[in-house]
């Protein structure tokens, strides 16, 4: 019997579903859903099922719908047929799966946690094998996918100390909703601990973050680029957050003169902030492009907002230093440093990295990076990178080196996988 606390989440979602087209719309009036797509959302899927054996992958938003790839790729290249189809939750996620994907590989947005999104969705997509990653956890999604004989598998999963609370408040819920798993690797002993006591199996650990081919680089743009540059060394500042930019301006504004003219490269989190970042730049009296728009990078042009999908890869190969936002604000919890150290990019952050604290523990005991803290501490990383590049160079091999060490993990879980597939054919 399904726990009270269950039943009563499960009743407020029906009750509130007639408001869901509602909320969708004025969230697309805000940019933050599709509104081509909004019927995806309410579990009403615009593409045909495929015959055939089906896995079903979700991700919340960009960084844990990359971090799928590998897996997606493993388990094709295993089972050639394989019918994949992939949710996530924001239409950045979307937008980068779109290019990402492999071929014949099926996206769509997740349906809302209400019981008509979840049967409308599992009645059509039938999924043999769900795989959520990290700490999605929508009880009625699960529980619906399960009673229609999908098996279950949480992978690179973590739970917050805050997560783990009010999971805490609700052991009952907890151990439906972590007891359904047919297999769950977490991402370190830590995280295992926390996912046991509220009920979870323990298969063992995964950490995708940690697992990953580099982001692509385009041949033909790294070429230009560098051409356009002719010997101007970058500064990159990646995946910013608001209250980030300005910090990063500040600190570029004592280095703007330099008779090695640097470039400082801002690539927003969220392309759609491209106007707003570059409003800032333009304020503060920097000459400004804006990548979206094709802006001529000429030698004049002092900051480069780079609001487009799928090109952080050819920043970092181009950057004398990066610095991986999202850890200058106390709010957002760090963004990925493996994506520096795969393509050799000295980096550094901020203080607020929470999020990825496991990963930069493991590059700071083989001192890999730097942390800065404010605009002046970020001003002291520029000019350090440009009249010593040679130091930022031995941190990115060493981080690269340890970026490299994972892939026996990745196997394991493809392996339990795989077998959960098998016994469902």
């Amino acid at each position: 019997m399904r726990p009270a606390s269950l039943l009563a989440y499960g009743l407020a979602a029906r009750a509130l579903s007639p408001l869901a087209r509602h909320v969708l719309n004025s969230r697309a009036a805000r940019g933050k859903e599709d509104p081509a797509r909004l019927d995806e959302r309410l579990g009403r899927p615009s593409r045909p099922r495929p015959v055939g054996a089906l896995v079903w992958l979700h991700g919340a938003s960009v960084g844990e719908s990359l971090s799928l790839l590998p897996v997606i790729d493993g388990l094709i290249a295993r089972r050639p047929g394989l019918i994949v189809l992939v949710t996530s939750g924001t239409v950045a996620s979307a937008e980068l799966m779109a290019k990402r994907l492999p071929m014949g590989a099926i996206h769509q947005f997740a349906p809302l946690d209400t019981p008509g999104a979840a049967r409308r969705f599992m009645a059509h997509w039938r999924p043999d094998l769900a795989i959520f990653v990290e700490s999605e956890l929508w009880p009625t999604l699960l529980a619906t996918a399960k009673a229609q004989g999908a098996r279950l598998a949480l992978i690179s999963a973590r739970l917050s100390a805050a997560s783990v609370r009010g999971w805490k408040r609700l052991p009952g819920a907890a151990r439906t909703v972590l007891g359904g798993f047919d297999l769950v690797m977490a991402q370190d002993e830590p995280c295992a601990q926390r996912l046991a006591a509220l009920g979870a199996r323990d298969d063992g650990r995964l950490n995708l973050k940690l697992v990953g081919a580099p982001l692509p680089v385009d041949a033909t743009a790294l070429d230009a680029m560098q051409a356009d540059l002719a010997g101007r060394p970058l500064l990159l500042a990646a995946s910013t957050h608001p209250g980030e930019d300005q910090i990063v301006l500040d600190a570029f504004a004592a280095l703007s003169a330099r008779p090695d003219r640097p470039l400082l490269v801002i690539a927003p989190r969220h392309p759609v902030r491209g106007g707003e970042v570059v409003e800032m730049a333009r304020a503060r009296g920097f000459v400004t492009s804006r990548r979206s728009l094709g802006e001529v990078l000429n030698p004049q042009v002092q900051v480069l907002v780079a609001d487009t999908l799928g090109e952080l890869g050819l920043w970092f190969k181009l950057a004398r230093t990066a610095l991986v936002a999202g850890s200058l604000a106390d709010h957002v919890g760090g963004h990925n440093p493996l994506e520096p150290a795969r393509l050799s990019c000295p980096f550094v952050t901020g203080p607020f990295v929470e999020n990825w604290a496991g990963v930069f523990a493991a590059f700071e005991a083989v001192d890999a990076f730097v942390t800065v803290c404010g605009a002046s501490a970020l001003s002291d990383a520029f000019v350090a990178a440009l009249d010593h590049p040679e130091a930022g160079q031995a941190r990115a091999a060493r981080a690269l080196a340890l970026s490299e060490v994972q892939g026996g993990a990745l196997k394991t879980a493809l392996d339990r996988l795989d077998a959960l597939l098998e016994a469902r054919s």
